[in-house]
């Protein structure tokens, strides 16, 4: 298991949402990671997601 960091943004640069995720691999963080992000609302809000190597995994502005 790998450790993912998720983080959201409004307009104005205020953090919505700064958190690890933890999935199996790069694959299926993209997966899973994007039906998180849309369960919680924030698919179309800034986004990203990166892996611990710093990685860009999801990204939306």
């Amino acid at each position: 298991m790998e450790n993912y960091r998720f983080t959201a943004f409004e307009k104005t640069g205020e953090t919505l949402f700064d958190e690890v995720w933890t999935f199996t691999n790069d694959d299926v963080a993209k997966i899973e990671g994007q039906k998180q992000i849309e369960e919680k609302g924030l698919a179309e809000k800034t986004h990203r997601l990166v892996n611990g190597a710093g990685k860009l995994i999801l990204f939306h502005v």
